[in-house]
């Protein structure tokens, strides 16, 4: 379907002094790869991500952005800030920032509209929780979720949006979903991109999965028709167990 990539998020883990050196680890164990190769850094490592990436097939990403440009916004960044010492991809609207910063659909619409402004790749995430998933409501609550993100956004803008699906339970949890529930939400998401703009354009989306992906469960996650690459958070630490799910990607 879509591109694949396989992108990285560190969350709040490594330090400045770390970072170069992992991410030309993750450079050399993942060189070959036939996907997009991604790592998402704390804002702190980004330069020093950026400055090992260079020449490489490694792309950089930050964990979130602020939406307004500037401003008195004490401890944000802004997209222009993220831009200007080179970075490629952003992730937006994390389960993880939507629970412990009070983010909502209306601000992570701002700022995928920003991203998309500022000419960074976002990567959209959405989700449910447990008690949402066993009330039955999972793509009634993805759909919300999908639709406020991308208000006001052009089909050509809208492409360029990576799409994360990370039910919220399987994050952290060593939960996974089954390939099937993972691709039978990815094409659900898939599906509601095409009545948004058009159902032909919906096939060049990339859709990721980022519950728990790992080395072993990565390949059959990978080989589903709607699943177009991972999100990855405890995985991407070590970069062997990152390498092996990138090269899943056959």
């Amino acid at each position: 379907m879509g591109k694949y990539i396989i992108a990285g998020n560190w969350k709040m883990n490594k330090l400045p002094s770390e970072t170069y050196d992992f991410v030309k680890e993750v450079a050399k164990a993942t060189e070959g790869a036939k996907c997009e190769v991604v790592c998402c850094t704390p804002y702190v490592c980004l330069a020093e991500a950026v400055r090992a990436a260079e020449g490489t097939h490694v792309k950089i990403g930050a964990e979130n952005l602020h939406f307004e440009d500037k401003g008195a916004y004490t401890g944000e960044v802004s997209a222009d800030m993220l831009k200007d010492i080179k970075v490629d991809y952003v992730i937006i609207g994390h389960s993880e920032r939507r629970q412990y910063f009070a983010e909502t659909d209306e601000t992570v619409n701002l700022k995928v509209k920003k991203a998309l402004e500022k000419g960074l790749i976002p990567i959209l995430c959405v989700g449910e929780s447990l008690e949402e998933r066993e009330a039955g409501i999972t793509m009634d609550l993805i759909a919300i979720q999908i639709k406020k993100a991308f208000a006001g956004i052009e089909a050509e803008d809208a492409k360029k949006v990576v799409i994360a699906y990370e039910p919220i339970w399987a994050i952290g949890t060593g939960k996974t979903a089954t390939a099937e529930q993972a691709e039978e939400v990815c094409k659900g998401i898939r599906d509601i991109i095409g009545q948004l703009y058009c159902p032909k354009c919906a096939a060049e989306y990339t859709i990721q999965y980022g519950g728990s992906m790992n080395a072993a469960n990565a390949e059959e996650l990978l080989g589903k028709d709607n699943i177009d690459g991972g999100l990855i958070g405890g995985a991407s630490l070590k970069s062997e167990d990152f390498a092996k799910i990138v090269f899943s990607v056959k």
